[in-house]
């Protein structure tokens, strides 16, 4: 395994022709999804990652120090950074929490300095991660296909899927046993039912690090996070169960995560264009770069979950050129994403902005929060 990090060019990515059909396919999937669950809601969620658990405000601190090959892009200057971090689960509705599905962790950091990404509003960047090392689907296409099957499902028949999740829960417990792991059965309501809090995420898909390739992840750090690795949330009779869990640990502790990059070291090994291909840390091990703080509140502060979860979109586009997304899947995710967030803004009649500046939060004018 080569000793210094594969260097970024244009030429890593394979652009098939067909890309620009599978686009459009999602954005039409993804419209059978939000347009069901608008009607049914009366109010506009994400396509996907609808449901949210918790959002918290806090402060990114990037190492002094870094060596050259990590101190890249948003991570070269040492210093705070503002962040809002979003939790969720990956379905496209707002399921009782006892369908347990994959977590997810959006991390939204603000005032990020540098030449932006095409089309990519304000000077944030934004990092998109789940509780898994690998994606689900090879390609777009593939993904595409599931998503088609999930969405004749969406916001239909809850108690049905309820009674799935316990038995897919046990058979992926069965299979954990004898050392299998299925993210399928996961993404079918098959994973465990943990606290979102002491998870570790993952970016899943690789971006630019600057002069190099790279994906990222969040780990927990502080002991009180780390004492909630693993641990299952009982959801029976709350439909609400992980959003009361973190709101009542959150109030108390002080959480703190490591910001880690993982470097692509042979292209080979470390593909680009396959997301189900999990990096080996031996061979390409994941280095902190910096720390994410947040100090004890209310995770679901009425005017925070207003500013943020009704008011803000996180997506991979979003940022600096410098962390360029890279991969079909990621190609993917550009118009798709930005398709659901403005069904969610002309539904709701709600502005989505990019925050900007240092004001207090829960304060949205004029795109200021």
């Amino acid at each position: 395994m080569p000793d210094s990090p594969v260097r970024y060019s244009a030429d890593v990515e394979d652009v098939k022709p067909d890309e620009g059909q599978t686009i459009e396919g999602l954005c039409r999937t993804f419209d059978t999804i939000l347009e069901r669950t608008a009607e049914d809601y009366g109010h506009a969620v994400r396509s996907v990652h609808a449901k949210a658990h918790g959002i918290l405000e806090g402060t990114m601190t990037i190492a002094a120090g870094l060596p050259p090959e990590l101190a890249q892009g948003l991570f070269a200057v040492p210093g705070e950074h503002r962040v809002y971090l979003r939790l969720s689960t990956n379905a496209g509705d707002l399921l009782p929490d006892a369908v347990s599905l994959p977590r997810g962790l959006a991390l939204k950091v603000l005032d990020a300095p540098g030449a932006r990404l095409e089309g990519a509003e304000g000077t944030s960047q934004d990092f998109i991660m789940v509780n898994a090392p690998s994606f689900q689907a090879k390609t777009a296409e593939a993904f595409h296909g599931s998503l088609k099957l999930l969405a004749k499902t969406t916001d239909r028949a809850e108690s049905l899927k309820v009674a799935a999740s316990t038995v897919l829960r046990g058979v992926n417990k069965a299979l954990q046993a004898v050392g299998v792991e299925s993210t399928t059965l996961g993404s079918l309501g098959g994973a465990p039912n943990v606290d979102p809090l002491g998870e570790t995420y993952y970016s899943v898909t690789p971006f630019r690090y600057g002069d190099h390739i790279a994906k990222f992840s969040l780990a927990p750090v502080a002991p009180a996070l780390r004492a909630l690795t693993g641990r299952e949330i009982d959801a029976s009779g709350r439909p609400d169960a992980i959003r009361e869990t973190v709101q009542s640990e959150m109030r108390d502790i002080e959480a703190v995560w490591a910001f880690r990059v993982q470097l692509c070291r042979d292209l080979e090994r470390q593909p680009v264009e396959d997301p189900t291909v999990v990096w080996n840390e031996e061979e390409a091990p994941f280095h902190t770069v910096a720390t994410i703080t947040v100090r004890p509140q209310d995770s679901w502060d009425a005017g925070r979950v207003a500013a943020v979860d009704e008011g803000m979109r996180f997506g991979v586009w979003t940022g600096l050129a410098a962390h360029r997304p890279l991969g079909n899947i990621n190609r993917a995710r550009n118009a798709p994403y930005r398709h659901s967030a403005d069904f969610r803004q002309r539904f709701n009649g709600c502005p989505i902005h990019e925050p900007t500046g240092q004001g207090p939060i829960g304060q949205v004018r004029d795109g200021v929060v």
